[in-house]
């Protein structure tokens, strides 16, 4: 359970030299940038060094043509990559022009295709007209629309037309195409009259259909067009082959023109947290201990540059970033710590603690040796090749699983496949739990509770152990999960296993002593230090809060021991729900009865595991990391550039 030492680091140098020293702690990538403001108390000097980064325009245009271009972004070396502003601002200059280019020559087929496309399909139902579209346009005294009516308002036409007829107006519509929604075809009216047809072809609901003047016949004409939009694809494949092979032959080189400034642009925001005053900056943070040699030493050789370090025990107040230090079986158990929350610097990590107690609550809870080896092979192959950290947690969970599954007899819910085992190791008839009869059934839920005092204790201990780290010792003594907390909590267990052991001095010493102690913390903590606001304000509101406090800690108590019972009903449940696998089993028979067994198997396997990993999260935060762990710290986030495949 560690947490790694911090070093505090001060730097001041020339104005000029920021650039490289900020490349320099990018490089190095064990450098976390602070706020100045949080170390100096006199920052009136102190300007900001309000800059914009110039990487971040080029490469957003740079990565803007990669997309164009279908590129894909893949990880090149560039530790010798070495390149000018100037020479990296003319290579997108010309990847961009180029790939720009392209794309827009390419758009302005897809445009004429477009266009192409749509007077296709209107000519489409006006295949059977034998005259050319520039004949029926250019009339100089008869103009024709050419359009759609919807079927529905259609049906009105010859009504209309003889009402029109009877005023002297010839309304004369000549159809095409048909289709399920509409009526197409052409009407055509003298100049004179023009306003009023399409006056009365607009109560219609006739739409418009803009034609393109041809000295060829629609039939024709939508030919040509075929023609067209066949060389308009042709095009676009030749530019589409152009753009992939420009990609291909730039693809090496732009990746390290991308990765370089990619990189140069994230260890840019080091220089947002320095200041400057006169012609010199001002820059701190953090840096693990077993990499302040090595920082010490890259710096060193940036010219006017000086430094001071301290450790970061010494600036508790500064909160000093958190950077977990555990061995590899541990490790992965860092993401429960860290969705609980961060470790404060003087803090315990409770990653170790976590690794231990997890598996075993879970295992209890899911014990099978079949679903639990499968669980640990679904674990393994998450993390194989997913890459999933969380793999790796289900992979100790699920051995401890089967170790709990053997002790119970358990085999995919077969619950006497192990007799054998048994009786040629230990000379047993059979398993020696038998988890469904009630004695066994209450020496579960028994078992549960001692389990669920052992770990409270075991917490209690360690609240006692974060408090004096933390430098909180009186804390550490009259916390409710801290001494007193302990002595009572024991006390009480004590009492209940052994009611004789109530005597009058017992329970005055051990219960009742404790509780007020508790009880009056703050106040005998304020008188221990001496503190002269050690008194109330008032007396009576005190002792009232204390007490519904005292009763609250009391039920906590009460009901974090019974919360692990849970423990020994998922240990019943398990049995419970495969007795019913195989009862419906039993129903089907022959095929049917391996099908049920197996599906049944999956189904409990991945609802059991689910459900046991959320209870094992809950008695993990909230029975025993609220005892001991804070939470409050902030992780060590160093500025790095690590670009992933």
């Amino acid at each position: 359970m560690a947490v790694c030492e911090m070093n505090f680091v001060s730097m001041i140098g020339p104005l000029k030299r920021i650039d490289e020293l900020a490349n320099t702690c990018g490089e190095l990538g064990v450098f976390q940038p602070d706020n100045i403001s949080s170390f100096y108390s006199n920052t009136d000097n102190f300007l900001p060094i309000i800059e914009e980064n110039p990487f971040s325009s080029l490469l957003m245009k740079l990565k803007n043509s990669i997309y164009s271009c279908g590129g894909k972004f893949e990880k090149v070396d560039i530790s010798k990559f070495q390149v000018s502003r100037s020479k990296m601002e003319k290579y997108i200059d010309y990847f961009s022009s180029k790939v720009n280019g392209l794309i827009d020559k390419k758009r302005e087929v897809h445009t004429k295709l477009a266009e192409y496309r749509e007077e296709i399909e209107k000519l489409s139902h006006f295949l059977s007209l034998d005259k050319s579209l520039e004949d029926i346009l250019s009339c100089e005294y008869i103009k024709a629309r050419f359009g759609k009516i919807p079927l529905e308002d259609y049906k009105r036409f010859e009504e209309i037309s003889q009402e029109y007829e009877k005023k002297g107006l010839d309304l004369l519509f000549f159809e095409f195409d048909v289709d399920k929604e509409f009526q197409w075809g052409i009407y055509f009216s003298d100049i004179e009259n023009l306003k009023e047809v399409d006056r009365i072809f607009s109560q219609m609901h006739f739409v418009e259909l803009k034609m393109e003047k041809c000295n060829k016949t629609p039939q024709w004409r939508g030919q040509e067009l075929e023609r067209l939009c066949k060389e308009a694809y042709q095009d676009i494949e030749k530019i589409e082959k152009e753009i992939s092979n420009f990609w291909e032959s730039q693809k090496c080189e732009c990746m390290k023109f991308y990765q370089k400034i990619e990189k140069l642009s994230t260890y840019f925001e080091i220089k947002s947290y320095a200041a400057k005053y006169g012609g010199n900056f001002i820059l701190v943070g953090w840096v693990p201990a077993e990499n302040l040699e090595n920082f010490k030493n890259k710096i060193s050789s940036i010219e006017g540059l000086e430094f001071s370090m301290d450790k970061g025990s010494n600036l508790l107040s500064s909160s000093p970033p958190v950077k977990l230090k555990n061995k590899k079986i541990f490790k992965p158990f860092e993401l429960m710590v860290n969705t609980y929350g961060t470790p404060c610097y003087n803090e315990m990590d409770p990653t170790a603690f976590v690794a231990l107690t997890y598996p075993i609550l879970f295992g209890i809870m899911f014990a099978d040796l079949g679903q639990g080896l499968l669980v640990s092979l679904i674990g393994w192959i998450m993390y194989k090749l997913k890459n999933m950290e969380f793999g790796k947690i289900l992979i100790p969970c699920g051995i401890s699983s089967a170790i709990f599954g053997t002790l119970f007899g358990s085999v995919f819910g077969f619950e006497h496949a192990l007799d054998p085992l048994y009786k040629g190791i230990f000379g047993l008839p059979e398993k020696p739990i038998e988890v469904m009869s009630s004695s066994a059934a209450n020496m579960i839920m028994y078992s549960a509770v001692g389990l669920g005092i052992f770990f409270l204790v075991v917490s209690m201990l360690l609240g006692v152990y974060a408090a004096v780290k933390r430098g909180s010792f009186w804390e550490g003594v009259f916390n409710a999960n801290g001494v007193c907390g302990l002595i009572f909590y024991g006390a009480v267990i004590y009492m209940m296993l052994q009611p004789k052991a109530a005597s009058g001095l017992y329970i005055i010493l051990l219960i009742l002593i404790p509780i007020a102690l508790i009880m009056f913390k703050e106040v005998i903590i304020k008188l221990i230090e001496r503190q002269s606001d050690w008194k109330p304000k008032s007396w009576g509101e005190y002792i009232t809060q204390g007490f519904f406090e005292i009763f609250e800690v009391v039920l906590s108590y009460l009901a974090n021991t019974m919360s692990f019972l849970r423990i020994g009903a998922f240990v019943l449940m398990h049995a419970g729900m495969m007795m019913v696998v195989f009862m419906m089993a039993q129903m089907f028979g022959g095929i049917g009865y391996v099908i049920t067994v197996v599906l049944g198997n999956v189904i409990i396997t991945a609802l059991e595991a689910l459900l046991a990993g959320i209870q094992g999260l809950r008695l993990e935060f909230y029975e025993m990391f609220s005892r001991f762990f804070e939470g409050q710290g902030r992780p060590f986030s160093p500025v790095v550039y690590n670009k992933e495949d």
